[in-house]
């Protein structure tokens, strides 16, 4: 959609705007430039075949990617009606009358019939770039809805691969948990043994149990949370909330992104984010705008012209008719408003500047949302370390203190910490591998990374039948219908 709109225009010709970004991010270290980010199909990096189906089902049935392509295909009628403004019109008309003259001083008058056939036609001259100001504003408008289209796709397969790994997260968590339970259980009835042969309190009983059930407790929760990430999910895909609850009930690793990743520099997300670039393409839409609401401060001209052709009988409108024409042009010239012409430049004026600060908002809430990725990826790498050798050590202190317990030389409330300190770093474990992964799609979304492939946004999600010319349903039996419906 690059083809130059030719004629004269007035109002201002678009240019798009250079802003200043920083040369690298502030918070990658590194000694060289970075390579440009890999966002073709990122996820496919995360290695989990049903992740990468989930993304496919989204992109052909989620129903905001539905409603962006649904915007498109008005856009496109919407350019195709302004271009089409830029044309002459053809108008045909015909009539068929019978009439009758008044009486005469004989009294008697005439029947006769009259048939007419004609053409109307018109066309504006857009001297000063009306039509074409607002064609050119259309094809902005379209360029708009098909970054929306790619921004939408973005936020979908986003929210996919976090409500994935969230799911996946909270089935760690429930088998840690009844993993961890049924040891505590364990304790409990050795405790309990204990108990019975005096070498053990009944308090230290009642704390073992407790523990138990306090662990225990933690796993309702945490199967409604994997619930909602699947309802989740299954509503992103367009399908029922339940549909994918199969699919998912087997638990799988937590998918764990590979290393290194190039974020490329900053000035890259001025092509790679769709949201960015749809900002951009609404600024070029309404400095169009201005120029359509400039020229309709000038006078315009449109030639006009008709022909018609009257006869007495319906063969007579072909020949042995009487033929009329007329042509000529119209000029109008605004005079006098009351100030609304200039206003409403003021208007398209101040719009135009909105969008342009739109536009640079949007260029640092991009920057903004990278920055915030990297450290926050950086920092929950280092932390899953750290956690890691905490599980590792408190696993080697439980194993060590149940032993030390069995054979009487630990108290019961020295394993009982071991054993809860253990659940605790390894749950803070798995909550942090999820956050690693999670920050990683964050950090490709910041990007820019979405779906790379050719989206057919031409077919209508309702289609129309018998829009021929039919008899029209009565309002009752519509009503009717739909409440039976």
């Amino acid at each position: 959609m690059s083809t130059a709109l030719a004629g004269c225009a007035v109002g201002p010709d678009y240019r798009q705007p250079s802003l200043a970004v920083p040369a690298t991010w502030g918070n990658a270290k590194q000694a060289k430039p970075s390579r440009p980010p890999e966002l073709a199909e990122w996820w496919r990096r995360l290695n989990d075949p049903l992740l990468n189906a989930l993304i496919r089902d989204a992109v052909a049935g989620n129903l905001d990617v539905a409603t962006t392509k649904a915007k498109i295909r008005e856009a496109r009628a919407s350019y195709r009606e302004a271009v089409g403004a830029l044309q002459p019109s053809l108008d045909g008309s015909g009539s068929a009358t019978r009439n009758k003259t008044a009486a005469s001083q004989t009294g008697v008058g005439s029947t006769y019939n009259q048939f007419q056939a004609g053409f109307d036609a018109s066309w504006e001259l857009d001297l000063f770039g009306a039509n074409h100001r607002a064609a050119e504003a259309a094809r902005y408008g379209v360029d708009a809805a098909e970054q929306d289209l790619r921004s939408t796709l973005l936020t979908a397969i986003g929210d996919v691969a976090s409500n994935y790994v969230q799911a996946r997260g909270y089935q760690a968590r429930i088998a840690l948990a009844r993993r961890t339970a049924a040891s505590q259980r364990e304790t409990e009835a050795l405790t309990r043994t204990k108990f019975e042969i005096g070498a053990s309190s009944a308090v230290d009983a009642a704390n073992a149990a407790g523990q138990a059930a306090s662990t225990e407790a933690d796993i309702p929760t945490l199967e409604t949370s994997f619930a909602e990430a699947v309802h989740r999910l299954s509503v992103l895909t367009g399908r029922p909330p339940a549909a994918l609850a199969e699919r998912l009930r087997k638990s799988v690793p937590i998918p764990r992104p590979k290393w290194p990743m190039p974020v490329g520099v900053p000035a890259d997300i001025l092509l790679s984010r769709p949201d960015v670039r749809l900002a951009e393409r609404q600024y070029a839409q309404y400095t169009a705008k201005i120029g359509e609401a400039e020229a309709a401060r000038y006078p315009s001209v449109s030639l006009t012209g008709s022909i018609a052709t009257t006869g007495l009988k319906l063969g007579d409108v072909g020949k042995s008719s009487s033929i009329s024409w007329s042509f000529g042009p119209t000029l109008t010239v605004p005079i006098f408003n009351g100030g609304q012409l200039q206003a409403a430049v003021d208007v398209a004026r101040a719009q135009r500047d909105q969008y342009f600060i739109a536009y640079r908002s949007a260029v640092l809430s991009a920057l903004e949302d990278v920055e915030n990725a990297i450290v926050a990826l950086a920092q929950e790498r280092i932390r899953v370390g750290k956690l890691d050798v905490s599980a590792q050590n408190y696993r080697k202190a439980a194993s060590l203190g149940r032993s030390l317990y069995q054979s009487g030389s630990q108290s019961f409330l020295d394993l009982l910490e071991a054993e809860r300190s253990l659940y605790s770093a390894e749950d803070s474990l798995i909550q942090s591998q999820v956050a690693i992964a999670t920050d990683y799609i964050a950090l490709n979304k910041a990007l820019g990374g979405g779906w790379s492939g050719a989206i057919d946004a031409s077919k209508p999600e309702v289609i129309d039948v018998n829009t021929g010319p039919h008899q029209a349903p009565s309002i009752a039996s519509s009503t009717q219908a739909a409440i039976e419906n």
